[in-house]
């Protein structure tokens, strides 16, 4: 049986985006959804009453950061950020914009450097990467237009293309070539995804 608690116990919401923090600390979890739902399984919680938003659990991310990772977080984040440019500007002529958490910064020793790309075709990416004898592997992904998620015809599909750099997992999410104009809504607070371009990574990099 689950934990009974007339209206939602704040305490125990902190909790479970403790747990999932952790969770996507210690094991590479990238889905907010799916740590939550580990962490309230592992408390003993089944009603969703009490689940903590996407903002409460990147939060306790950082603060899980400063406590524990304090001394070597910054120094791996600027490694991926350095990566990450080698790889936007081999990737220039796609117009390649860094997001995720190597951009926010709340990146960790799991976390993969994630790029949007813009093309005509996902072929041309792939023809690219065959040209340079760089091996990938092959996915989906899908943006859901809204926080609700009901319905698929509210979601686009974007091919994408897994490679190593270095020791580093990039992933490449290919856009249309117009969709640079949109960007899909960020999975932390529902806002359009911030993007950054060459110099915007470059600038960061220069401030740190």
């Amino acid at each position: 049986m689950g934990t009974k608690i007339a209206g939602c116990d704040p305490q125990l919401r902190q909790r479970i985006a403790q747990m999932s923090a952790r969770l996507m600390m210690q094991e590479g979890i990238e889905d907010y959804h799916l740590a939550k739902s580990k962490a309230a399984s592992q408390l003993g919680v089944y009603h969703s009453r009490h689940l903590p938003s996407n903002r409460e659990i990147q939060e306790e991310i950082q603060v899980y950061q400063r406590l524990f990772y304090g001394d070597t977080q910054p120094i791996r984040l600027q490694h991926l950020r350095r990566v990450a440019l080698d790889v936007m500007k081999l990737f220039a002529r796609y117009s390649p914009r860094l997001v995720g958490s190597v951009l926010s910064g709340t990146a960790t020793q799991h976390s993969k450097i994630t790029l949007h790309l813009f093309a005509h075709s996902a072929e041309e990416i792939a023809v690219f990467l065959l040209e340079r004898n760089i091996p990938y592997q092959v996915s989906e992904k899908r943006f859901y237009l809204s926080e609700k998620r009901t319905h698929l015809s509210d979601s686009v599909i974007c091919p994408c293309y897994r490679f190593i750099a270095g020791e580093e997992t990039v992933m490449l999410i290919i856009f249309n070539i117009n969709d640079i104009r949109w960007s899909p809504p960020n999975p932390v607070d529902g806002k359009p995804m911030v993007r950054a371009d060459v110099k915007t990574l470059e600038r960061l990099l220069d401030e740190e």
